[in-house]
Protein backbone atom coordinates (compact mmCIF):
# COMPACT_ATOMS: atom_id res chain seq x y z
CA UNK A 1 0.00 0.00 0.00
CA UNK A 2 1.12 3.35 -0.52
CA UNK A 3 2.74 5.11 2.08
CA UNK A 4 0.37 8.44 3.32
CA UNK A 5 2.41 11.27 3.45
CA UNK A 6 0.94 13.34 7.09
CA UNK A 7 3.07 16.13 6.11
CA UNK A 8 0.98 18.24 8.34
CA UNK A 9 2.26 16.64 11.93
CA UNK A 10 5.46 15.64 10.24
CA UNK A 11 6.45 19.78 9.50
CA UNK A 12 5.11 20.22 12.98
CA UNK A 13 7.16 17.91 14.72
CA UNK A 14 10.62 18.90 12.46
CA UNK A 15 9.77 22.39 13.13
CA UNK A 16 9.82 21.64 16.93
CA UNK A 17 13.48 20.09 16.44
CA UNK A 18 16.07 20.70 19.32
CA UNK A 19 13.71 23.28 21.05
CA UNK A 20 15.09 21.91 24.48
CA UNK A 21 11.52 20.16 24.84
CA UNK A 22 10.18 17.02 25.31
CA UNK A 23 8.08 16.36 22.10
CA UNK A 24 5.19 14.37 23.07
CA UNK A 25 2.50 13.30 20.31
CA UNK A 26 -0.79 12.21 21.46
CA UNK A 27 -3.83 11.35 20.08
CA UNK A 28 -7.09 9.30 19.98
CA UNK A 29 -5.51 5.47 19.96
CA UNK A 30 -4.96 4.14 16.19
CA UNK A 31 -4.46 7.10 14.80
CA UNK A 32 -0.97 6.90 13.03
CA UNK A 33 1.21 8.19 16.40
CA UNK A 34 3.98 5.38 15.95
CA UNK A 35 3.84 5.37 12.13
CA UNK A 36 4.47 9.26 12.20
CA UNK A 37 7.37 8.99 14.91
CA UNK A 38 9.09 5.94 13.93
CA UNK A 39 8.44 6.04 9.72
CA UNK A 40 8.09 9.57 8.37
CA UNK A 41 9.88 11.07 10.91
CA UNK A 42 12.87 8.38 10.95
CA UNK A 43 12.72 8.85 7.36
CA UNK A 44 13.25 12.70 7.54
CA UNK A 45 16.26 12.60 10.13
CA UNK A 46 18.01 9.90 7.89
CA UNK A 47 16.92 12.27 4.49
CA UNK A 48 18.67 14.83 6.76
CA UNK A 49 21.97 13.18 6.72
CA UNK A 50 21.41 11.72 10.34
CA UNK A 51 22.82 8.78 10.80
CA UNK A 52 21.69 5.54 12.58
CA UNK A 53 23.71 5.42 15.01
CA UNK A 54 22.57 8.81 16.20
CA UNK A 55 19.12 7.61 16.74
CA UNK A 56 17.81 5.86 19.81
CA UNK A 57 14.40 3.80 18.57
CA UNK A 58 12.98 1.85 21.26
CA UNK A 59 9.13 0.40 21.20
CA UNK A 60 8.49 -0.61 24.60
CA UNK A 61 5.35 -2.48 23.55
CA UNK A 62 7.12 -4.67 21.68
CA UNK A 63 8.19 -7.99 23.95
CA UNK A 64 11.27 -8.28 23.04
CA UNK A 65 12.10 -4.58 25.10
CA UNK A 66 10.14 -5.73 27.96
CA UNK A 67 13.38 -5.08 30.23
CA UNK A 68 13.46 -1.50 29.16
CA UNK A 69 10.07 -0.85 30.40
CA UNK A 70 12.28 -0.24 33.92
CA UNK A 71 13.01 3.10 34.49
CA UNK A 72 16.14 2.45 35.32
CA UNK A 73 17.28 -0.03 32.01
CA UNK A 74 16.10 2.09 30.05
CA UNK A 75 17.91 5.58 31.14
CA UNK A 76 20.51 3.31 31.47
CA UNK A 77 20.25 2.02 27.95
CA UNK A 78 19.87 5.23 26.30
CA UNK A 79 22.82 6.61 27.98
CA UNK A 80 25.16 3.87 26.77
CA UNK A 81 24.23 4.90 22.88
CA UNK A 82 25.18 8.91 23.65
CA UNK A 83 28.79 8.17 22.81
CA UNK A 84 30.07 11.54 21.60
CA UNK A 85 28.97 15.05 21.70
CA UNK A 86 26.62 14.93 18.56
CA UNK A 87 23.23 15.81 17.98
CA UNK A 88 21.36 12.43 19.31
CA UNK A 89 17.36 11.92 18.84
CA UNK A 90 15.73 9.83 21.18
CA UNK A 91 12.71 8.19 19.93
CA UNK A 92 10.22 6.34 22.22
CA UNK A 93 6.99 4.39 21.68
CA UNK A 94 4.04 3.66 24.32
CA UNK A 95 6.43 5.31 27.04
CA UNK A 96 3.62 5.07 29.66
CA UNK A 97 4.69 1.43 30.10
CA UNK A 98 7.46 2.48 31.81
CA UNK A 99 7.51 3.41 35.53
CA UNK A 100 8.25 6.74 36.17
CA UNK A 101 8.60 7.75 32.67
CA UNK A 102 8.53 11.11 33.47
CA UNK A 103 11.91 11.50 35.72
CA UNK A 104 13.52 8.95 32.55
CA UNK A 105 12.27 11.87 30.09
CA UNK A 106 13.18 14.72 32.57
CA UNK A 107 16.42 13.35 33.16
CA UNK A 108 17.68 13.95 29.46
CA UNK A 109 15.88 17.85 29.61
CA UNK A 110 19.48 19.47 30.46
CA UNK A 111 21.34 17.37 27.91
CA UNK A 112 21.92 19.97 24.86
CA UNK A 113 22.71 17.22 22.39
CA UNK A 114 19.52 15.34 23.09
CA UNK A 115 16.50 15.77 21.51
CA UNK A 116 13.17 13.06 22.68
CA UNK A 117 9.99 12.32 21.01
CA UNK A 118 7.51 10.15 22.28
CA UNK A 119 4.34 8.50 21.93
CA UNK A 120 1.54 7.23 24.79
CA UNK A 121 -1.61 5.75 24.79
CA UNK A 122 -4.72 7.23 26.14
CA UNK A 123 -4.78 5.38 29.26
CA UNK A 124 -2.27 7.28 31.24
CA UNK A 125 -0.61 9.75 28.57
CA UNK A 126 -3.30 12.54 27.88
CA UNK A 127 -2.85 15.91 27.27
CA UNK A 128 -2.88 17.09 31.02
CA UNK A 129 -0.16 14.85 32.03
CA UNK A 130 2.37 16.61 29.24
CA UNK A 131 1.61 20.02 30.85
CA UNK A 132 1.87 18.39 34.74
CA UNK A 133 4.22 16.54 34.29
CA UNK A 134 7.32 17.75 32.32
CA UNK A 135 7.94 20.80 34.50
CA UNK A 136 6.85 23.47 31.66
CA UNK A 137 9.21 21.51 28.88
CA UNK A 138 6.52 19.11 27.54
CA UNK A 139 5.45 20.02 23.81
CA UNK A 140 2.42 18.41 22.51
CA UNK A 141 2.12 17.29 18.88
CA UNK A 142 -1.92 16.25 18.67
CA UNK A 143 -2.58 14.01 15.94
CA UNK A 144 -6.00 13.09 14.51
CA UNK A 145 -7.29 10.31 12.52
CA UNK A 146 -6.89 10.77 8.64
CA UNK A 147 -8.34 13.78 7.38
CA UNK A 148 -9.94 13.33 3.79
CA UNK A 149 -6.85 14.30 1.93
CA UNK A 150 -4.74 12.02 3.65
CA UNK A 151 -7.68 9.66 2.48
CA UNK A 152 -7.69 10.38 -1.12
CA UNK A 153 -3.88 9.61 -1.35
CA UNK A 154 -4.61 5.93 -1.08
CA UNK A 155 -8.27 5.36 -1.90
CA UNK A 156 -9.37 3.81 -4.99
CA UNK A 157 -12.22 5.50 -6.01
CA UNK A 158 -14.40 8.31 -6.89
CA UNK A 159 -13.81 11.38 -4.64
CA UNK A 160 -17.75 11.01 -4.02
CA UNK A 161 -17.26 7.59 -3.59
CA UNK A 162 -14.64 8.21 -1.04
CA UNK A 163 -16.42 10.86 0.72
CA UNK A 164 -19.35 8.18 1.41
CA UNK A 165 -16.99 5.49 2.59
CA UNK A 166 -15.37 7.90 4.67
CA UNK A 167 -18.14 9.90 6.31
CA UNK A 168 -19.06 6.04 7.45
CA UNK A 169 -15.89 4.10 8.45
CA UNK A 170 -13.78 7.49 9.16
CA UNK A 171 -10.21 7.52 8.94
CA UNK A 172 -8.69 5.49 11.32
CA UNK A 173 -5.82 3.88 9.18
CA UNK A 174 -6.17 -0.06 10.04
CA UNK A 175 -8.95 0.51 8.15
CA UNK A 176 -7.18 0.06 4.66
CA UNK A 177 -6.37 -3.38 5.82
CA UNK A 178 -9.49 -5.07 6.16
CA UNK A 179 -11.45 -6.34 3.02
CA UNK A 180 -15.05 -5.45 3.42
CA UNK A 181 -17.83 -3.58 5.24
CA UNK A 182 -18.43 -6.29 7.96
CA UNK A 183 -14.80 -6.43 8.76
CA UNK A 184 -14.49 -2.77 8.93
CA UNK A 185 -17.66 -2.59 11.50
CA UNK A 186 -16.50 -5.43 13.47
CA UNK A 187 -12.93 -3.58 13.88
CA UNK A 188 -14.35 -0.20 14.88
CA UNK A 189 -17.42 -1.70 17.43
CA UNK A 190 -14.38 -3.80 18.68
CA UNK A 191 -12.13 -0.70 19.02
CA UNK A 192 -14.73 1.27 20.89
CA UNK A 193 -15.94 -1.51 23.23
CA UNK A 194 -12.47 -3.37 23.98
CA UNK A 195 -10.21 -0.68 23.77
CA UNK A 196 -11.43 2.99 24.44
CA UNK A 197 -13.72 2.20 26.99
CA UNK A 198 -11.38 0.16 28.50
CA UNK A 199 -8.71 3.30 28.90
CA UNK A 200 -11.64 5.69 30.54
CA UNK A 201 -12.56 3.17 32.88
CA UNK A 202 -8.65 2.55 33.95
CA UNK A 203 -8.11 5.50 33.95
CA UNK A 204 -11.08 7.37 35.76
CA UNK A 205 -12.07 4.60 37.73
CA UNK A 206 -15.67 5.06 36.34
CA UNK A 207 -18.29 3.04 38.79
CA UNK A 208 -21.09 2.93 35.94
CA UNK A 209 -19.96 1.91 32.17
CA UNK A 210 -23.71 1.84 31.55
CA UNK A 211 -24.82 5.39 31.97
CA UNK A 212 -21.24 6.75 30.32
CA UNK A 213 -22.52 4.87 27.12
CA UNK A 214 -25.73 5.91 27.32
CA UNK A 215 -24.19 9.30 27.04
CA UNK A 216 -21.59 8.75 24.24
CA UNK A 217 -24.96 7.70 22.69
CA UNK A 218 -26.75 10.36 22.81
CA UNK A 219 -23.61 12.61 22.30
CA UNK A 220 -23.11 10.83 18.96
CA UNK A 221 -27.14 11.09 18.02
CA UNK A 222 -26.77 14.88 18.60
CA UNK A 223 -23.52 16.00 16.35
CA UNK A 224 -24.47 19.20 15.27
CA UNK A 225 -26.93 20.04 18.12
CA UNK A 226 -26.70 22.48 21.06
CA UNK A 227 -26.09 19.64 24.43
CA UNK A 228 -26.64 20.86 27.91
CA UNK A 229 -25.66 18.81 30.74
CA UNK A 230 -29.06 20.20 32.76
CA UNK A 231 -30.98 18.57 30.29
CA UNK A 232 -29.34 15.93 29.74
CA UNK A 233 -29.83 14.63 33.07
CA UNK A 234 -33.53 15.28 33.51
CA UNK A 235 -33.56 13.06 29.96
CA UNK A 236 -31.95 10.27 31.82
CA UNK A 237 -34.20 10.76 35.16
CA UNK A 238 -37.26 10.58 33.42
CA UNK A 239 -36.78 8.52 30.21
CA UNK A 240 -33.96 6.09 31.69
CA UNK A 241 -35.08 6.18 35.14
CA UNK A 242 -31.22 7.20 35.99
CA UNK A 243 -29.81 9.23 38.90
CA UNK A 244 -26.87 10.57 36.94
CA UNK A 245 -26.29 14.22 38.13
CA UNK A 246 -25.38 16.78 35.72
CA UNK A 247 -22.07 17.39 37.41
CA UNK A 248 -21.37 13.93 36.79
CA UNK A 249 -22.81 14.46 32.88
CA UNK A 250 -20.25 17.57 32.64
CA UNK A 251 -17.27 14.92 33.66
CA UNK A 252 -18.08 12.33 31.72
CA UNK A 253 -18.02 14.88 28.46
CA UNK A 254 -14.83 16.36 30.12
CA UNK A 255 -13.31 13.00 30.09
CA UNK A 256 -14.11 12.22 26.35
CA UNK A 257 -11.96 15.23 25.12
CA UNK A 258 -9.14 13.66 27.96
CA UNK A 259 -8.98 10.92 25.50
CA UNK A 260 -9.51 12.77 22.31
CA UNK A 261 -12.93 10.85 21.48
CA UNK A 262 -14.97 13.93 21.13
CA UNK A 263 -14.20 17.98 20.70
CA UNK A 264 -16.48 20.55 22.07
CA UNK A 265 -17.45 23.79 20.28
CA UNK A 266 -18.41 26.87 22.58
CA UNK A 267 -20.57 29.36 21.61
CA UNK A 268 -19.47 32.55 20.84
CA UNK A 269 -21.30 35.92 20.78
CA UNK A 270 -19.67 37.50 17.61
CA UNK A 271 -21.74 41.19 18.29
CA UNK A 272 -21.23 40.54 22.59
CA UNK A 273 -17.19 39.22 22.10
CA UNK A 274 -18.09 37.04 24.76
CA UNK A 275 -17.92 33.06 25.15
CA UNK A 276 -21.38 31.67 26.69
CA UNK A 277 -20.38 28.11 27.54
CA UNK A 278 -23.78 26.39 28.02
CA UNK A 279 -25.11 24.98 26.02
CA UNK A 280 -22.34 24.01 23.49
CA UNK A 281 -22.31 21.48 20.53
CA UNK A 282 -19.57 18.45 20.84
CA UNK A 283 -18.17 16.83 17.98
CA UNK A 284 -16.48 13.05 17.44
CA UNK A 285 -12.80 13.14 16.29
CA UNK A 286 -13.34 10.03 14.61
CA UNK A 287 -16.29 9.40 11.90
CA UNK A 288 -16.30 5.70 11.87
CA UNK A 289 -16.23 5.56 15.71
CA UNK A 290 -19.23 7.68 15.99
CA UNK A 291 -20.76 5.67 13.96
CA UNK A 292 -19.96 2.44 15.32
CA UNK A 293 -21.24 3.77 18.77
CA UNK A 294 -24.82 3.80 16.99
CA UNK A 295 -24.41 0.73 15.05
CA UNK A 296 -24.31 2.67 11.67
CA UNK A 297 -27.69 3.09 11.94
CA UNK A 298 -27.82 7.00 12.02
CA UNK A 299 -26.20 8.21 8.77
CA UNK A 300 -27.63 11.73 8.59
CA UNK A 301 -25.04 12.95 5.70
CA UNK A 302 -25.60 16.86 6.77
CA UNK A 303 -24.83 16.19 10.40
CA UNK A 304 -21.67 14.12 9.67
CA UNK A 305 -20.37 16.59 6.86
CA UNK A 306 -20.78 19.37 9.59
CA UNK A 307 -18.63 17.05 11.86
CA UNK A 308 -15.95 16.12 8.85
CA UNK A 309 -15.43 19.93 8.21
CA UNK A 310 -15.36 20.92 12.18
CA UNK A 311 -12.60 17.97 12.19
CA UNK A 312 -10.73 19.67 9.22
CA UNK A 313 -11.04 23.22 10.96
CA UNK A 314 -9.21 21.76 13.86
CA UNK A 315 -6.28 19.74 11.70
CA UNK A 316 -5.48 22.87 9.54
CA UNK A 317 -4.69 24.40 13.78
CA UNK A 318 -7.46 26.44 14.42
CA UNK A 319 -9.91 27.03 17.20
CA UNK A 320 -13.79 26.31 16.47
CA UNK A 321 -16.39 28.02 18.14
CA UNK A 322 -20.17 27.62 17.07
CA UNK A 323 -21.11 31.84 16.28
CA UNK A 324 -24.50 33.53 17.88
CA UNK A 325 -25.39 36.92 16.09
CA UNK A 326 -28.26 38.82 17.83
CA UNK A 327 -30.56 40.73 15.52
CA UNK A 328 -33.44 42.71 16.33
CA UNK A 329 -36.28 42.00 13.77
CA UNK A 330 -39.62 43.34 13.42
CA UNK A 331 -42.69 40.51 12.82
CA UNK A 332 -46.32 41.63 12.71
CA UNK A 333 -45.66 44.76 13.95
CA UNK A 334 -43.58 43.56 17.20
CA UNK A 335 -40.03 43.89 17.97
CA UNK A 336 -38.24 40.80 18.32
CA UNK A 337 -35.34 39.37 19.15
CA UNK A 338 -33.70 36.46 17.16
CA UNK A 339 -30.51 34.63 17.51
CA UNK A 340 -29.31 33.68 14.06
CA UNK A 341 -25.97 30.99 14.46
CA UNK A 342 -22.83 30.81 12.30
CA UNK A 343 -21.53 27.28 12.09
CA UNK A 344 -18.14 27.70 12.34
CA UNK A 345 -16.07 30.94 14.03
CA UNK A 346 -12.58 30.14 13.50
CA UNK A 347 -9.55 31.71 14.95
CA UNK A 348 -6.02 31.78 14.39
CA UNK A 349 -3.78 33.95 16.13
CA UNK A 350 -4.89 37.05 14.87
CA UNK A 351 -6.87 35.90 12.02
CA UNK A 352 -10.77 34.81 11.99
CA UNK A 353 -12.82 33.68 9.36
CA UNK A 354 -16.68 32.56 9.65
CA UNK A 355 -17.94 29.67 8.25
CA UNK A 356 -21.54 28.11 6.82
CA UNK A 357 -21.59 24.41 6.03
CA UNK A 358 -24.97 23.71 3.49
CA UNK A 359 -24.90 19.95 1.96
CA UNK A 360 -27.15 21.13 -0.88
CA UNK A 361 -28.44 24.61 -1.64
CA UNK A 362 -32.07 23.35 -3.07
CA UNK A 363 -33.49 26.96 -3.64
CA UNK A 364 -33.06 30.69 -3.23
CA UNK A 365 -34.96 30.44 -0.26
CA UNK A 366 -32.06 27.77 1.14
CA UNK A 367 -29.74 30.11 -0.12
CA UNK A 368 -31.01 33.15 1.93
CA UNK A 369 -31.43 30.81 5.01
CA UNK A 370 -27.67 30.17 5.06
CA UNK A 371 -26.30 33.13 3.81
CA UNK A 372 -28.64 35.48 6.72
CA UNK A 373 -26.43 34.76 10.11
CA UNK A 374 -23.29 35.97 7.25
CA UNK A 375 -24.99 39.22 6.64
CA UNK A 376 -25.45 40.01 9.99
CA UNK A 377 -21.85 40.56 10.87
CA UNK A 378 -20.61 43.92 10.16
CA UNK A 379 -16.79 42.99 10.67
CA UNK A 380 -14.59 42.76 7.68
CA UNK A 381 -13.36 38.84 8.41
CA UNK A 382 -13.64 36.56 5.24
CA UNK A 383 -16.83 34.37 5.10
CA UNK A 384 -17.33 31.65 3.51
CA UNK A 385 -20.45 29.23 2.63
CA UNK A 386 -18.88 25.45 1.35
CA UNK A 387 -21.44 23.26 0.39
CA UNK A 388 -21.60 19.69 -1.52
CA UNK A 389 -23.38 21.51 -4.65
CA UNK A 390 -21.50 21.74 -7.78
CA UNK A 391 -20.47 25.17 -7.45
CA UNK A 392 -17.29 27.15 -8.63
CA UNK A 393 -15.44 28.95 -6.22
CA UNK A 394 -16.56 32.21 -6.53
CA UNK A 395 -17.17 35.54 -4.31
CA UNK A 396 -20.79 36.70 -4.24
CA UNK A 397 -21.94 40.36 -4.70
CA UNK A 398 -21.92 40.66 -0.56
CA UNK A 399 -17.76 39.35 -0.94
CA UNK A 400 -18.34 36.11 0.69
CA UNK A 401 -16.69 33.09 -0.56
CA UNK A 402 -18.64 30.28 -1.92
CA UNK A 403 -16.91 27.02 -2.34
CA UNK A 404 -17.73 23.26 -3.14
CA UNK A 405 -17.03 21.04 -0.40
CA UNK A 406 -14.29 18.99 -2.35
CA UNK A 407 -12.13 22.13 -3.01
CA UNK A 408 -12.12 23.18 0.31
CA UNK A 409 -11.55 19.72 1.30
CA UNK A 410 -8.48 18.16 -0.78
CA UNK A 411 -6.68 22.08 -0.86
CA UNK A 412 -5.34 23.08 2.81
CA UNK A 413 -4.87 26.57 1.48
CA UNK A 414 -8.16 26.67 0.56
CA UNK A 415 -9.54 29.30 3.01
CA UNK A 416 -6.46 31.52 2.33
CA UNK A 417 -5.17 31.10 6.02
Amino acid sequence: MRTIERHIYLNRLVARKHNGMIKVITGVRRCGKSFLLFELFYQHLKDSGVDDSHIVKVDLEDRRNKELRNPDALLSYIDSRLLDESMYYVMLDEVQLVDEFEDVLNSYLKRKNVDVYVTGSNSRFLSRDVITEFRGRGDEVKIAPLSFSEFMQVFQGSREVALAEYITFGGLPKLFDLPDEKAKMDYLQGLFKKTYLTDIEERYNIKNCGDLEELIDFVASSIGGLINPSKISKSFDSIKKSKISQPTIKNYLDILQDVFLLKKSVRYDVKGKRYIDTPAKYYFEDLGLRNARLNFRQNESTHLVENLIFNELCIRGMSVDVGVVPLNLTENGQNVRRQLEVDFVCNQGSRRIYIQSALHLADEEKWNQELRPLKAIDDSFLKFLITADPVKKHQNEDGFVIMNLFDFLLDENSLGV
